[in-house]
Parts: C-alpha cells; sequence; structure tokens
C-alpha cells in the first residue's frame, strides 16, 4: 500500500537502468544509497533520458515497484549541489516531481518543525 506520508523516500541523483527490477533495484539501494531496502522507505531512480522513474520499496511481505512513463516531458529531479549520490526528499517534493513542477522556481515557506531528536 502507498502510504507516502509517513514513508522515508530517498532519491538516486544519478540516471540508473530502467531495465533493472527488483533485486537489481535492491542492489542498487545496498551499494548506491548504503542502506538497507527492507527499511520500508521508498527508493527513486530515474532514467538516463529522464522520462521513466521507479519507485523501489518493501511492503510488508516482499518488494514492490511502481513506475511511471512520460509520453512527453522530462523529470526533474533536485540538483547534485553537494555531489552525492542520493538525497532523502519530503513527500511534497515526490509530489511535485511527479505533477512536473520546476524544483528550482518553487519555494518553500517557513513552518514550525519540532527539533530533530537524532542530533542530540
Amino acid at each position: 500500500m502507498l502510504n507516502h506520508a509517513t514513508a522515508q523516500i530517498f532519491v538516486c541523483l544519478d540516471p540508473v537502468d530502467m531495465r533493472k527490477s527488483f533485486d537489481t533495484l535492491a542492489q542498487v539501494v545496498r551499494d548506491h544509497f548504503g542502506r538497507d531496502p527492507l527499511s520500508g522507505a521508498w527508493f527513486i531512480f530515474r532514467g538516463k533520458a529522464r522520462d521513466r522513474l521507479k519507485i523501489l520499496y518493501w511492503d510488508r511481505d516482499g518488494y514492490a515497484i511502481w513506475q511511471k512513463r512520460l509520453e512527453a516531458g522530462t523529470f526533474q529531479f533536485p540538483a547534485n549541489s553537494v555531489n552525492q549520490g542520493c538525497l532523502e526528499i519530503q513527500s511534497t517534493d515526490l509530489a511535485l516531481i511527479l505533477s512536473g513542477i520546476d524544483l528550482d522556481s518553487a519555494r518553500r515557506r517557513r513552518r514550525f518543525a519540532l527539533p530533530d531528536r537524532r542530533a542530540v
């Protein structure tokens, strides 16, 4: 079941061969992200032409893949400014990517946030 509001979402910033499926994408998660593909987090991949996107996640009893191919246009992923292979995004960012919104022109307004407990 797709529950993007509570899932951690990671984007692979480098293009991936879109012929890859469950096991090979899970191996990319281990090697490229350094994360456990069984964690329940979503891992997002795009093709070299940027017109295809796949989301791999573990759904309680097996891997699931959600994919989309655009008939026109491309997906815009966040810029790779720190030269890192993956980036954690929020569910609203994923919605913008899937809707074709230009991430560079979108501006996040200030909101209250609880302090990060992991930093303590």
